[in-house]
């Protein structure tokens, strides 16, 4: 008998202390475990397990110094993912809310990449191409020394060609179409803006065509 209540003083004091010791099969729940298994579940591509561990450590260790790795941990899974619109408005939370961190260079050049991931073609709509330019712009002025910005120059200079060869696009058809003052507003914003990105001569060709041509027509540049 002595036996027995011992027994059941055991499996009582257990059931009440247990979830203090022991996040069930598991493993014990601290922040270290956690976003070690959040890493586990990233590296193995369980991307939204990863967020799920991740939001966990943020939402019960609000404090602790793993907190915020695992809010870099929820933006890259989601990046990761290929959820570049949610990965964009976590990476741009984590600007706001740690303006000081250490990891703002490469939080900057992956929040442009978010966008670069979104651009779309020469003859479509080039918001996401002048966000990423204006991300990668950004990174550059702030952190010119940070190794992120090595890589963000390039990607830079991409999306800035990409924008002179939308314009470029706009003012042929312009022109194709004998619109010749719209066409010429275009082909001069690409030599103001997007000079020296290999475009140059192309340029610089239909800005004396367009001019002749209007001058044939007896128009003036500008109304």
């Amino acid at each position: 008998m002595k036996l027995a209540r011992m027994f059941l003083i055991l499996v009582f004091m257990f059931s009440v202390t247990g979830c203090l010791w022991w996040d069930g099969p598991t493993g014990p729940s601290t922040p270290d475990a956690l976003y070690k298994r959040g890493q586990e579940a990233y590296q193995d591509k369980d991307y939204k397990d990863a967020i799920e561990i991740f939001q966990r450590v943020t939402g019960e260790y609000p404090l602790s110094d793993y907190a915020i790795l695992a809010e870099l941990g929820v933006a890259d899974s989601y990046f990761s993912d290929e959820d570049y619109i949610s990965a964009e408005a976590h990476y741009s939370d984590f600007m706001e809310f740690h303006p000081t961190s250490e990891n703002l260079p490469y939080v900057m050049y992956q929040l442009g990449i978010c966008h670069y991931k979104q651009m779309l073609g020469i003859d479509r709509d080039q918001t996401e191409t002048r966000l990423a330019a204006e991300s990668f712009e950004r990174l550059l002025s702030r952190f010119p020394s940070s190794k992120f910005s090595l890589l963000a120059e390039k990607m830079y200079k991409e999306c800035k060609k990409k924008l002179g060869e939308h314009e470029f696009y706009v003012g042929k058809f312009y022109f194709d179409i004998e619109q010749y003052r719209a066409a010429l507003r275009r082909f001069h914003t690409i030599e103001e803006k997007y000079a020296r990105l290999g475009m140059d001569y192309q340029v610089d060709y239909y800005i004396r065509e367009t001019k002749r041509r209007l001058a044939e027509n007896g128009e003036k540049e500008k109304e």
